[in-house]
């Protein structure tokens, strides 16, 4: 398997920033939290409020100096959770934005030491099977409804590597397969080698993908992906699949405006990472007639949102307002 980790510059791509999602909620535990103070604190004793041991009421925007921890600058989640303190009126809080890696740091840190912490968040993600996280009620729908994963493939492919096109045609799987690939990855194994190690504990559900496909004799084939856990793992997958039937893939990583493009522009063939109907929704807006649209990989079980530990004693966006 051919990995290209150079992004791929197309003369017509869009000048759009990158953006990142990955969804399904995580009601998570609530403690037994009911509803929260009217100073919005979150957390609450036997009236409105939980107090400390001098009397005053906790407050996890100064714990937290009212920050909430992002990924990169111009992702979708990031741009979600600006929109949230907006829409619910988060007078002095802001996103600080970084990576998705360096947010994964410092909410494994936090949680280590069991210290308040707010991240844009998003499932699937290994983190949900790692620790004991919950997402944010959104009244508000801030960061929209569940999403699904689809995948899309350049026009033409069907009738050039009908073999390929069927493996992508059939792909489906849960966000719960996906944590399990992501979670192998943050432990150290090796992409493929995570990869290969669900196709092998998958057996009946890998048949179902290639049933309709063939052997071919060394055809190329070119999947694009956004560099997210969730589209490594993903795409990793249906490499190998491809593979064992005789492709050689080529695996491209890009930004999502690049990865769309590519597609509509024939440059790359395949890729099963597009986040809709939110997440994704300028790019395939712009150049749906471009491609064809083979449906969810994985369905409705994507979502964004303001993702916390399981022992914040916070259950909604709401609760961080200080009215």
């Amino acid at each position: 398997m051919k990995k290209n980790w150079q992004r791929i510059g197309l003369a017509s791509a869009l000048s759009f920033t990158l953006v990142a999602a990955g969804c399904g909620t995580d009601d998570g535990d609530d403690n037994g939290a009911d509803s929260t103070d009217d100073n919005g604190t979150g957390e609450e004793a036997d009236d409105e409020e939980d107090s400390d041991d001098n009397g005053e009421t906790a407050n996890y925007g100064e714990e937290v100096n009212y920050t909430i921890v992002g990924i990169d600058p111009g992702a979708g989640v990031v741009a979600a959770a600006e929109q949230a303190i907006e829409d619910y009126d988060l007078e002095g809080w802001s996103v600080q934005t970084s990576s998705s890696a360096a947010m994964t740091q410092e909410l494994t840190n936090a949680y280590e030491n069991e210290e308040p912490i707010l991240v844009t968040g998003w499932t699937p993600h290994w983190k949900f099977e790692a620790m004991d996280l919950k997402i944010l009620d959104d009244p508000e729908l801030s960061f929209g409804e569940a999403e699904s994963i689809h995948t899309i493939v350049r026009e033409g492919l069907e009738e050039d590597l009908p073999e390929g096109f069927a493996v992508l045609d059939n792909f489906a799987w849960t966000a719960a397969d996906m944590d399990e690939v992501m979670l192998e990855i943050s432990e150290g194994v090796a992409e493929e080698e995570a990869a290969q190690n669900w196709i092998d504990a998958n057996e009946d559900v890998v048949s179902e993908w290639t049933a309709d496909a063939g052997e071919v004799d060394g055809e190329s084939i070119d999947l694009a992906y956004v560099p997210w856990e969730t589209e490594i793992a993903s795409t990793n997958v249906v490499a190998l699949v491809l593979e064992s039937i005789g492709y050689e893939v080529n695996m491209s990583s890009m930004e999502a405006n690049i990865m769309f493009t590519a597609i509509a522009n024939g440059d790359a063939d395949g890729m099963v990472a597009a986040w809709l109907p939110y997440t994704h929704e300028e790019y395939y807006a712009q150049m749906e007639d471009q491609f064809v649209d083979l449906g969810p990989n994985v369905d409705g079980e994507a979502a964004l949102g303001l993702t916390v530990p399981s022992y914040m004693n916070i259950d909604s966006i709401e609760d961080l307002r200080e009215d």
